[in-house]
């Protein structure tokens, strides 16, 4: 198993997001919903006299079972009681307050009694031990309330089971029972959520049930303050709070909610993160965004304020300290233009001191663009309102040519398909490793839960220990490395392989963006009946995201094996997926707990995926593969990128432009053709043919976005490709050119569950023949026997197809399936035994294909041209399949036949004949497609 890799990640800004204040006001409104209940100077156990106190706490329930511990806590109490009269107060908790114990942190509390008790006499070795017995019983018996900041200082071994035997014994079996039917092996997190329960009690007073919202946050605000570790347990006590229904329906699912920067910031709060020197410029930012608000989203117009307010204005008056006009000098406008071209950026170098990093910022025009707005908005809405706008109004120091950006356009359009060319060869890889990570890790994560503590797991060959770790989550699988002893968490590796594995497969079976694949649910996924036939076809429903356009994608047998494997994966006992919370990052806000597909566990509560945990498990994963790029750094993934190369291997395999338009669900073609990377083998000369083809054989009203019956239609086609022994693989639109003789049509696909009609169809045609012989039916016997060849071909295929696991459809890797080899003429020319070779490398190559095996076939009969010297250099191709490790050659079919038609290629009277033989044997699309 490869390492896990740490990414890259971003400094800060020198200038923060959100002060302190300002999350602190945002979080303010939600607190104010649910507040904390107030802390109490009295209530009637913190007033009672010492000895009616006493009595109470050394008598039932109070009593434990044990006697040590009994006389233990009445020595406690005593002594503590006796402590607290001396103390000025008129009841328990004022006495306790006026102690100061609660300045003293952990174990020093004590400090204080014992040298009270040590004054009035000598004082027994176990003082210390009975202070804290009765301690506990006078927070158990409500005669007391500490504070939470000094109670999280503290360890309570036994204050849960107190609280269970003393204060709330049905709300702390409720808590019991929803452990036990919770996940395996999470007792200790049970534990840990039930003395933070027991804490508030503590604090606050009262029963479970009186528990609320507020005293939850107050908890973990206190946490924060004290520095308690903890991780994902010291939020756990509230999701069971919430499992028990205590809260009110409209609480928050996560307590994350309150600590994390909740809905969005305000114009003002947008523009005061750059602390602007300049009032009556801020406060013309800030007009000037709230005119702009009802047209833009939020996360446009963050973005429109960065580029204003941090980008423009406050690098201006960094240039120009005291500023206070829109009208820049000629000089400072050409200094702010000049650093905005260049981002910096500090990192640390191998021996520990920071540099500063400058790179170019791609988007620097964009940023232009948007303050030219900014200066011609105004300057447009002077004449509408002069008495408002007119004083700013002043010329743009942007010029139209400074923001031209097809130059960038062709720049950008480089830099993606560059980045398409390097990953769509290496896509098989990463897919099949990425496949033997999963299985590998899940293997190995059984082994090891089969394994005792202590025990070598097995079939790692003494390599890996079953760890014990008695503090660790149950729920988690734990082993050491017997070399160097380095732990390893199972659960995690095997959780991160799947989600890496899950995350790749949908991302490029479907070509959706990052956002549209952590909003897909369980209702996502759906299906569409044929009329006709009534057979379902399953659907993809991808909600509104970028363009707030709903699409519906067409689920193919490997994506559905997918999905089923992450909905079987998240199904919880009662069969059903959880419901979870997810933050929009961009829009700043919380969506309504929904069925997610990409959410996980930790802890016992279920997260939702966020594009920086995707980012990960594509950093990982590639880590796992060791490809690399060609300045040999380690090859990464973006999930755009498997969009690209989605819409890169559609339009090449002859899926219509405008139909790869509605399945990304751009809203133009323009942007889909511009993800679609151009090959160097795609020259200008091929491409002017192609369209050429395309029109004469398309009409021109094709290309435009397909109407609701077309597609219709396009999603109907799919039923007439089943025939009685296997599927048609004909494109659509296409006739058939057997006129429905499936047997003999090389586009059939045959189905390994019709063999037996097939064999029955064989011997059918093998007594007819004999038949046909017998009776003198000449004329039918060469019908019959073309019909005979058609089907033993399709009874072979069916012997040569392996048995597959997971299938990987559309990729642009080579299909080699094992075949036979034609006999070879050598009929007046001697043939070499480097001739041989080569005419066994291009029959691998073609095996499988029938119309590239023709044309091999009559290539290797003709002899002649692969002599040619001009035909092997242009048109021959060898290299090595990656499956079998074979030496293969190909033919550029295509090309080779574009430049005989052109006359670039000249040829003898034979060889016209055998060129003309040679067109008609060209391999079809679907050749085409395997041999690229």
């Amino acid at each position: 198993m490869t390492g896990v890799v740490k990414h890259a990640t971003r400094r800060p800004l020198e200038v923060p997001n959100a002060t302190a204040e300002q999350a602190q006001t945002r979080n303010s409104q939600l607190r104010a919903r649910f507040p904390a209940r107030p802390a109490e100077l009295w209530w009637p156990h913190t007033a009672r006299p010492a000895e009616e106190t006493r009595q109470r706490l050394t008598a039932l329930p109070f009593l434990p079972a044990a006697n040590g511990t009994r006389a233990g806590r009445r020595r406690g109490v005593t002594k503590l009681l006796r402590w607290l009269s001396s103390l000025p107060g008129d009841t328990w908790q004022e006495r306790w307050a006026a102690s100061g114990a609660e300045d003293l942190p952990g174990a020093a509390w004590a400090d204080p009694p014992l040298r009270w008790l040590r004054e009035g006499g000598p004082s027994p070795s176990h003082d210390h031990e009975d202070l804290s017995s009765g301690l506990l019983m006078l927070i158990c018996g409500d005669v007391i309330r500490p504070g939470l900041p000094w109670m999280l200082t503290r360890t309570h071994r036994h204050l849960a089971s107190a609280m269970a035997e003393i204060r709330d014994r049905d709300g702390f079996a409720r808590l019991r029972q929803l452990a036990e039917s919770g996940q395996a092996g999470s007792g200790k997190d049970a534990q840990i959520a039930a003395t933070r329960i027991a804490t508030l009690l503590a604090c606050k007073g009262g029963l479970i049930r009186d528990i609320t919202v507020g005293d939850c946050v107050e908890l973990i605000d206190a946490q924060r303050r004290v520095h308690a570790r903890g991780g994902q347990r010291k939020v756990d006590f509230y999701l069971r709070l919430r499992a028990l229904g205590i809260f009110p329906e409209d609480a928050p699912t996560t307590i994350r909610a309150f600590g994390q920067a909740l809905g969005q910031l305000s114009i003002e709060e947008l523009v005061d993160r750059y602390q602007l020197q300049c009032r009556p410029v801020r406060d013309l930012i800030v007009d000037y965004l709230r005119e702009r608000q009802p047209s833009l989203d939020f996360a446009s117009l963050d973005a429109v304020s960065r580029t204003l307010a941090g980008l423009f204005w406050a690098r201006v008056e960094a240039l120009s300290p005291g500023i206070d006009s829109l009208r820049l000098p000629p000089a400072v406008a050409r200094a702010w233009k000049e650093d905005l071209r260049t981002k910096k950026r500090t990192t640390t170098g191998p021996d520990g001191t920071r540099i500063e990093i400058a790179s170019p910022r791609l988007n620097a025009k964009d940023e232009l663009i948007r303050v030219r707005a900014f200066y011609l908005d105004i300057a447009q809405w002077a004449a509408e309102e002069p008495a408002r706008w007119g004083p700013w109004a002043v010329p743009c120091p942007i010029s139209d040519d400074e923001i031209q950006k097809a130059k960038d356009r062709k720049h950008r359009k480089a830099r993606m398909d560059q980045r398409t060319r390097e990953r769509l060869p290496v896509l098989p890889v990463l897919i099949s490793t990425t496949d033997r990570r999963r299985r590998a890790a899940a293997d190995l994560l059984r082994a090891a839960q089969g394994t005792e503590p202590g025990a070598l797991v097995p079939s790692t060959d003494g390599s890996l220990r079953r760890a014990v770790v008695p503090k660790a989550a149950g729920h988690l699988t734990w082993v050491e490395e017997t070399n160097s002893g380095r732990r390893r968490n199972l659960s995690y590796e095997e959780e991160e392989a799947f989600w890496a594995f899950a995350a790749i497969e949908v991302l490029r079976l479907t070509g959706i963006r990052n956002e549209e694949l952590l909003e897909l649910t369980h209702h996502s996924v759906t299906e569409y009946r044929l009329p006709s036939t009534g057979e379902v076809v399953p659907l993809l429903q991808i909600a509104p995201s970028k363009t707030d356009t709903e699409r519906l994608l067409l689920v193919s047998p490997e994506l559905a094996d997918v999905l089923s494997t992450i909905i079987c994966r998240l199904r919880a006992p009662n069969r059903e997926i959880p419901l979870v919370a997810s933050y929009d990052v961009r829009e700043k806000v919380w969506n309504p707990p929904m069925p997610l597909l990409f959410q996980r566990d930790i802890g016992t509560e279920h997260r939702a995926f966020t594009p920086t945990a995707i980012r990960k498990l594509l950093i990982n994963a590639l880590a796992a593969t060791g490809l690399t790029n060609a300045d040999g750094d380690l090859l990464t993934f973006s999930p755009h990128d498997f969009r690209r190369i989605f819409v890169t291997d559609a339009i090449m395999n002859g899926l219509p432009p405008h139909i790869a338009q509605v399945i990304c669900g751009h809203g133009s073609i323009d942007t889909t053709m511009g993800y679609k990377a151009v090959y160097p083998a795609e020259t200008i000369e091929a491409h002017r043919a192609f369209i050429a083809r395309r029109r004469a054989a398309r009409p021109s009203e094709e290309y435009r976005t397909p109407t609701d019956e077309e597609w219709d239609a396009f999603l109907a086609h799919f039923e007439k490709r089943k025939v009685s022994i296997g599927t048609c693989a004909r494109a659509f639109g296409t006739p058939c050119i057997h006129e429905h003789a499936c047997v003999r049509c090389s586009l059939l696909r045959p189905d390994p569950a019709q063999r037996a009609r097939l064999v029955d169809i064989r011997d059918n045609l093998t007594a007819r023949i004999a038949e046909a012989e017998r009776e003198g039916w000449l004329g039918e016997v060469e019908g019959l026997r073309v019909s005979l060849a058609g089907a033993e071909e399709k009874l072979a295929q069916l012997n040569r197809r392996p048995s597959l696991g997971v299938v990987d459809l559309g990729m642009p890797a080579a299909n080699l399936v094992g075949g036979h080899l034609a006999s070879e003429h050598h009929e007046g020319i001697f043939v070499t035994t480097e001739d041989e070779a080569l005419h066994l490398q291009l029959r691998a190559h073609a095996r499988g294909l029938h119309g590239s095996t023709a044309a091999v076939e009559l290539l290797i009969a003709h002899r002649r041209w692969l002599r040619r010297a001009n035909f092997r250099d242009q048109f021959l191709f060898t290299g090595t399949d990656f499956d079998t490790e074979e030496v293969t050659a190909c033919i550029d079919w295509p090309t080779a036949v574009i430049t005989l038609d052109r006359g670039r290629l000249p040829c003898s009277g034979s060889e016209s004949i055998r060129d003309s033989l040679l067109r008609q044997r060209v391999p079809d699309a679907a050749d085409r497609r395997q041999h690229r």
